[in-house]
């Protein structure tokens, strides 16, 4: 890793937001729309009628014994095989994912995810048997992972350095768009009998329609058509992004900082992976792809989005108002996302995410208090807590669904898609999908059965989580507010640690006949 002073000053410039710009950004965000469709839908599902009675018929007797344990309620292998299913799918892809973003571009990337989350809603719609529901699922996941990884790469790339984080902000915001979307559907769906369940993983066509229209009519990134050799085209599509007010000597000038960008990653064409864990001058990248999607996973925020409606149901409520709670946090989410777009450029990365981390610990240890003084260690039965407490857990919800949005939520895609440099770019967030992919799935697995087994000090458990997540942000992560993706380099040379792992440019080329000698991944 070298430093970025060597870059040519107009890289990854363009300060200017065109309509292609807005509405190339807009369709990549939408890909959010996927991930967060699928999880709300089957938050919603998991306490649905007509679904339980469909595929979980002793789940449904659980629900109507006045004194089965709340907290244990809906602890059953199937039900977690179900949902887990997803995340497995996409711990694999993300294998696959970086490999396949390179090669074919960003954008026929966000395009094959979006036929194979067709195919996996068709497969769901019309399932008979949870075999189907379960293949249904794999489709889904590998979808998910596809457009994951592709499309915050694709908005990082495409935006203008000043408004990167903004535009980036996005693809959680379509995230929450969709959970909001799906929470909207299954209160409609709720009470349909026996058929209400299908309509409500038949809706799932809309997203996938909606990224597979987008995707087929936005251009590529210049990064990534140039790094498949394609410079005309990649002229043409940053002249497209830039709109025609742009000069021509800016142009080629961005278009020489991606090149410089790209003649660095062709040098590492093969043994991206290898790089990144084995030489020293990746370190700070490696941590970074790590610990991200570690902290991330491990907010919580697993709680209150797959099993939102099932932590309301476990206080109390019924299975149309718990779903209402949802609709009412996503609303929260979408506001606070909103917040976070605003001030992500201004106040920064760093000084959100460590603001979020403190509320998060806050209404965690909060929650925590409640079920444990109202619902004890033994969970007591269904609708025990009181109407007073039980609007307290919903209220909290809504203050770390608050903070999450405003500052861990679009804050992850933000820093993923833009700290690391070119030739390790695909790799790393690859490693970072697979890690988020292996915590969601573990924790899709287990926190039924956590919560069945720790009772609240489940929700401990995340606070103290989240305690060493703000204080490794505090100490570790670099600030890259408005630096020019091409030139990030010079955030780790300043920054009081990762510096030591710094190569610097005038002692690269010593070092470059090592780094071409690098094997293959």
């Amino acid at each position: 890793m070298t430093g970025g002073g060597a870059l040519p000053a107009a890289a990854g410039g363009g300060g200017a937001i065109t309509f292609t710009v807005v509405v190339s950004c807009l369709t990549a965000a939408s890909g959010g729309l996927l991930l967060g469709y699928d999880i709300s839908v089957t938050g919603g599902l998991m306490q649905m009628e007509s679904f339980l009675q469909a595929f979980f018929p002793e789940i449904l007797r659980k629900t109507k014994n006045t004194q089965q344990d709340a907290y244990c309620i809906f602890r059953n292998q199937k039900l977690t095989m179900f949902v887990s299913s997803l995340y497995l799918a996409g711990i694999l892809s993300f294998f696959v994912s970086g490999h396949l973003t390179r090669t074919v571009g960003r954008r026929n990337s966000m395009l094959i995810g979006g036929f194979l989350f067709l195919a996996g809603v068709v497969l769901n719609f019309t399932a008979v048997n949870i075999s189907m529901l379960v293949i249904g699922r794999i489709l889904l996941g590998f979808a998910i992972g596809f457009t994951s990884l592709s499309a915050p790469v694709y908005l990082a790339e495409i935006a203008p350095a000043r408004w990167r984080g903004a535009f980036t902000t996005c693809f959680h915001f379509f995230f929450i768009a969709g959970m909001f979307m799906a929470d909207m559907v299954n209160y409609g769906t709720n009470n349909i009998p026996r058929w209400g369940w299908r309509l409500s993983l038949g809706v799932g066509l809309v997203p996938a329609a909606v990224i597979i229209a987008g995707a087929a009519l936005i251009p590529d990134t210049p990064n990534s058509l140039v790094l498949r050799g394609r410079l005309d085209e990649a002229r043409a599509s940053l002249r497209r992004l830039r709109g025609a007010a742009a000069a021509a000597d800016d142009i080629d000038a961005e278009l020489e900082g991606i090149a410089a960008a790209v003649e660095r990653d062709r040098r590492h064409e093969s043994g991206a992976f290898r790089r990144l864990f084995f030489r020293r001058e990746y370190r700070p990248h490696l941590a970074i792809a790590v610990a991200t999607p570690v902290f991330f996973d491990l907010t919580g925020v697993i709680v209150v989005s797959i099993f939102t409606p099932l932590l309301f149901y476990t206080v109390g409520f019924t299975n149309q108002k718990a779903i209402l709670g949802s609709i009412l946090t996503d609303v929260v989410s979408l506001a606070s996302i909103a917040v976070a777009g605003l001030a992500v450029d201004r106040v920064g990365r760093r000084r959100l995410l460590i603001l979020g981390g403190a509320v998060l610990v806050l209404s965690l240890a909060a929650m925590a208090w409640i079920f444990g003084a109202q619902l004890g260690a033994h969970g007591g039965g269904k609708g025990d807590m009181p109407r007073g407490y039980a609007a307290a857990v919903v209220a909290l919800v809504c203050v770390y669904t608050a903070a999450f949005g405003a500052s861990w939520g679009p804050l992850k895609w933000v820093v993923t898609s833009e700290i690391f440099p070119l030739e390790v770019r695909p790799a790393a967030l690859g490693l970072g999908g697979a890690i988020s992919g292996v915590l969601v799935f573990v924790q899709s697995e287990s926190f039924l059965e956590m919560l069945c087994s720790f009772k609240y000090g489940a929700f401990l458990f995340y606070a103290g989580c989240v305690v060493v997540m703000v204080a490794c942000v505090a100490a570790f992560l670099p600030e890259t507010r408005g630096v020019p993706i091409e030139s990030m380099g010079a955030v780790w040379e300043k920054h009081w640690y990762w510096k030591r792992f710094v190569i610097k440019p005038s002692l690269a080329p010593a070092t470059e006949s090592a780094k071409q000698a690098d094997g293959p991944v």
